[in-house]
């Protein structure tokens, strides 16, 4: 159970790294709360799965048109209007992503990262006219690509999808950085599966300024909010809301903020 000590010692409860709610008496040894650690397992095993249905010729050219109109005897290809599905299938997509994520938790593990590409040795072979044999000093060959590389982006997310799901439990209880990677994996599972459900993305609404305080006054930058994202950030003063705690505490401060705006207007109307 949540059980914080008081504050007159000054000891601060510690919070999940992940969605900064406090952390229950018996996660503190923990950086990551159970919770984000269910939902990230889930999102990882889920991946494999949204891979597949994104990497179909159907799904990268679903509304393709030929350029100019085109007539049903054109040779020209049509165009695949949605860059957004090959921008995760193609290079630099899930596999990628998912990659720089394992090559991290192997880094801090002190595991070996595994190289994009292998060098082959050549091991030169000269014979006598005798028969006899010698063998030379290996000397660097053609580069080849591992096997695990060599299968195709989908057989490269069912690897990392592995790694990740098996290290899962390590990394949210040792690993610092955990709660960046278990947002990177929380935003490629929300977009995987926006684009599989046809999904089109949320707009941002304004919801008022930032009531902030500065050495000069209040930081007064517009806010505009998600409904993809709880997690609010300010463009100018760099301050962040998160969880439902802070949205509250947003919101009175901007009532306060209003209050103080329509007092000073008041009070220099009636100066004038």
């Amino acid at each position: 159970m949540y059980n914080p000590t008081p504050d007159t010692d000054g000891y601060e409860w510690p919070n999940c790294v992940a969605c900064h709610r406090p952390l229950w008496a018996d996660e503190t040894n923990r950086l990551a709360c159970r919770p984000c650690q269910d939902k990230t397992g889930q999102r990882i095993a889920a991946l494999p799965g949204l891979f597949q249905q994104l990497d179909t010729t159907a799904m990268l050219m679903r509304g393709a048109r030929r350029p100019g109109g085109g007539s049903s005897g054109s040779k020209t290809p049509p165009i695949p209007p949605r860059l957004e599905v090959l921008a995760l299938v193609g290079p630099g997509g899930v596999a990628a992503r998912l990659a720089a994520v394992e090559d991290a938790w192997r880094q801090a593990l002190g595991w070996p990262i595994v190289p994009p590409t292998a060098v082959r040795a050549v091991h030169p072979v000269w014979r006598g006219s005798g028969g006899s044999q010698r063998v030379g000093a290996p000397v660097g060959g053609e580069h080849v690509y591992p096997y695990w590389r060599t299968q195709g982006a989908a057989g490269a997310v069912t690897r990392h999808v592995a790694f990740l799901g098996n290290n899962l439990l390590w990394a949210c209880s040792s690993y610092e950085s955990v709660g960046q990677d278990v947002e990177e994996i929380r935003r490629l599972h929300a977009e995987c599966l926006a684009l599989v459900q046809g999904e089109r993305r949320p707009g941002r609404v304004p919801i008022g300024a930032c009531p902030t305080v500065l050495e000069d006054g209040r930081c007064g930058t517009a806010l505009t909010a998600s409904a993809a994202s709880h997690r609010l950030h300010c463009g100018g003063c760099g301050s962040r809301w998160e969880t439902l705690g802070e949205w509250r505490e947003l919101r009175a401060a901007q009532e306060r903020m209003l209050a103080e705006l329509a007092t000073r207007q008041e009070a220099e109307g009636v100066a004038a």
